[in-house]
């Protein structure tokens, strides 16, 4: 979709940032300028501190260091390149450490089925890597029994089928189609040809993770139980300084025990450029967003060398930010990352995605249709999100007191009544207050080779 129907229309824009695609469509500063804070906000609490945090739980797994002292570690050398290379060592760095990781990831892999007998010894074997100290009394531990399964119950899971089809795709969109880490890329190539081919490129390589992060993963807690799978707040505390649970260290303790030692050296360096490569890609475009969208509108005639400090000094108030939101990234959500990332995405990305694809295939949507969709939208997840905040979810050997807008509305649920509570705003406000000039939805007659 991003290949074929948003680029064209955002490269004939002729724009370098997405709230500018917005203030070129709509017109006016209050979608821009709403949409830039928001994505900055999304970068703090999503990837910034989630990417830390999980480089330093690799580097304290492998080098035995303080977790916060590792962050320091990577951040440093991160910030180094990124702030003397900008975007084209963002490109050129990702694009080698890529193939690193392509090739380091298959053979790990390649051992990891190895390990436990091929993909029918881990169906075997899954359901059996249970934790030694396990309380006998509860469930806690036990590995879900839908594990193998793609479209699981839509009522009793953690992921039902239609919160997968239709409450993640949206927030998808919003990720692969909207979002400024993404896109830069697209938007900094030599053509359209080129960046469609990128873009093509990109998602035959989204295809592998399955098989090279979430298997061996599984692997990971048949081989080391106690570990990956303990049950026991105390026994977690030891082993990964989370008593939420350990299965953030699936992948880091696969690379450290399994692997031969100059593998396992390859693999390190593989995971630590990862995290740096994702981690230089979100600074380079938090301080494009700041700099082009927020600083350029409170000092309209700041100069390049400005733009340039300011955007620098404002990626070290963003890591600082980053640092002090990782404890509460370690507590959230029974200590699972991905369903940490998850769920805030389903909060707060569906108003932004809802209308872009609003303003960009509905001539008809308008500055004010677009404004009260988002802000409603917004609101709403925003509610949500602090509820989650404020009441966690309780380890499974506790009693579930949360509100029933927490414990009964999955958050993938929760991302399609926001899509459709925006939707219908946006559509009502656009159809019922006058319609947006000829020039805000017509395409510049010439766009840039």
């Amino acid at each position: 979709m991003l290949a074929w129907i948003f680029l064209p229309i955002y490269i004939a824009g002729q724009v370098t940032t997405m709230p500018e695609y917005l203030r070129k469509r709509f017109g006016g500063n209050r979608i821009p300028i709403i949409l830039a804070v928001l994505y900055l906000f999304i970068y703090i609490f999503t990837k910034i501190s989630v990417d830390m945090y999980a480089g330093a739980i690799f580097i304290q797994q492998s080098l035995h260091l303080n977790l916060y002292l590792a962050i320091v570690g990577l951040l440093a050398i991160t910030a180094l390149y990124t702030v003397a290379g900008g975007l084209a060592a963002v490109i050129y760095t990702d694009a080698l450490q890529t193939l690193i990781m392509l090739i380091g990831a298959l053979v790990l892999m390649g051992y990891s089925f190895a390990a436990v007998g091929g993909m029918e010894g881990l169906k075997e074997k899954y359901f059996l890597a249970v934790a030694s100290n396990r309380s006998e009394n509860n469930s806690c531990g036990l590995p879900r029994e839908d594990a193998f399964h793609i479209f699981r119950d839509p009522l009793t899971s953690d992921l039902p089928w239609p919160g997968i089809l239709l409450g993640m795709s949206i927030p998808s969109l919003w990720y692969w189609c909207t979002d400024q880490v993404i896109v830069q890329r697209s938007l900094a190539a030599k053509n359209l040809s080129h960046a469609k081919g990128g873009s093509l490129m990109a998602a035959y390589l989204k295809v592998l993770p399955l098989f090279m992060m979430v298997f061996p993963g599984m692997v990971s807690r048949v081989l080391f139980p106690d570990q990956v799978a303990c049950a026991d707040p105390d026994t977690c505390l030891k082993v990964c300084s989370n008593p939420s649970g350990c299965s953030d260290i699936a992948y880091p303790k696969l690379v450290l025990e399994l692997l031969p030692t100059g593998l396992r050296g390859l693999m390190m360096a593989v995971m630590v450029a990862a995290l740096m490569s994702s981690l230089t890609s979100i600074f380079n475009s938090a301080s494009t967003i700041f700099t082009m969208d927020l600083w350029k509108y409170i000092r309209p005639r700041a100069s390049e060398k400005e733009l340039m400090i300011v955007g620098r000094v404002f990626v070290l108030l963003l890591v600082l930010v980053s640092i002090l939101w990782i404890p509460v990234v370690q507590a959230s959500q029974g200590g699972q990352l991905f369903i940490y990332i998850q769920s805030i995405s389903s909060y707060l990305q569906p108003p932004v995605a809802v209308v872009f694809i609003m303003g960009c295939f509905w001539k008809r949507t308008n500055e004010k249709g677009a404004f009260s969709g988002l802000i409603l939208g917004l609101l709403l997840g925003l509610i949500r999100l602090v509820l989650d905040f404020i009441y966690p979810q309780p380890r499974c050997d506790q009693p579930d007191d949360r509100p029933a807008v927490v414990k009964d509305v999955h958050y993938l649920y929760f991302s399609m009544v926001l899509s459709g509570v925006t939707l219908i705003t946006v559509s009502i406000v656009s159809w019922f207050t006058k319609s947006p000039s000829k020039e805000m939805v017509t395409r510049p007659q010439s766009s840039p080779k």
